[in-house]
């Protein structure tokens, strides 16, 4: 008795029904980091802000949302707000769940890097009469930026595996068809290892990206890192 069939795994491997999750699942992680990166970015500046007006509200939502399970937070947006009068989609629901529940990750990734750039750099800036804007986006930012590349990564690599999560509120992602196919044809094991596959090669292909990222945006600090060649 064959208790793993290699044959219906490789058949899984390349089902179409299947490798169209996989398009669902990068376009929901793809959607979801663009939009917290944007929405974080907010929450961060209010987060930053001297006004308690402005901070306070950022606090609340970077605490609610990170102490909130997202399969909660899922459930809540497709199943309990058209109680309100507030009806999304399918694919809505699963967007603006990912995309709250990531901007609040992001937000604190964003501050922290703002945070880690030297105060004194900004105040060497501001005594030769450079512009604030200036001051962010060739000061601030591009250091900022280096150093929130690896917890940015991880932050990616951990929303694409929570993107199976739709599948509860039967968005079509790798999760979701993966049941489908098993409900259908029984073959449990072979379904969920091509499903796992594909999870694998997509982290690993993000992976690659990220090392790319940390290796060119840390270019200027290994010139600087090098020392000087003394002549004699």
């Amino acid at each position: 008795m064959s208790y793993f069939d290699p044959a219906a795994f490789v058949d899984y491997l390349f089902n179409r029904f299947l490798l169209g999750g996989v398009l669902v699942t990068i376009g929901l992680t793809v959607a979801g980091v663009l939009g917290g990166l944007v929405l974080g970015m907010v929450i961060a500046l209010m987060r930053m802000s001297e006004s308690r007006a402005l901070s306070i509200p950022a606090k609340v939502y970077i605490w609610f949302f990170r102490g909130t399970p997202l399969l909660i937070q899922l459930v809540v947006i497709y199943t309990g707000l058209p109680q309100l009068g507030l009806k999304f989609g399918v694919i809505g629901s699963a967007l603006i769940g990912l995309i709250l529940h990531e901007a609040a990750y992001l937000a604190e990734i964003i501050r922290s890097g703002f945070m880690s750039v030297p105060q004194g750099q900004r105040e060497a800036a501001w005594a030769l009469s450079i512009p604030k804007t200036t001051i962010f986006w060739r000061v601030t930012l591009p250091q900022a930026f280096r150093l929130m590349i690896p917890p940015f990564g991880n932050s990616v690599n951990s929303l694409l595996k929570a993107t199976s999560l739709t599948s509860v509120i039967s968005v079509e992602e790798i999760m979701r068809r993966s049941d489908m196919l098993m409900q259908e044809h029984f073959q449990i094991l072979e379904v969920f290892a091509a499903a796992t596959v594909y999870y694998l090669i997509l982290v690993s292909a993000w992976d690659i990206v990220q090392q790319r990222l940390e290796r060119y945006f840390g270019r200027s600090v290994a010139r600087d890192a090098k020392p000087a060649v003394v002549q004699h």
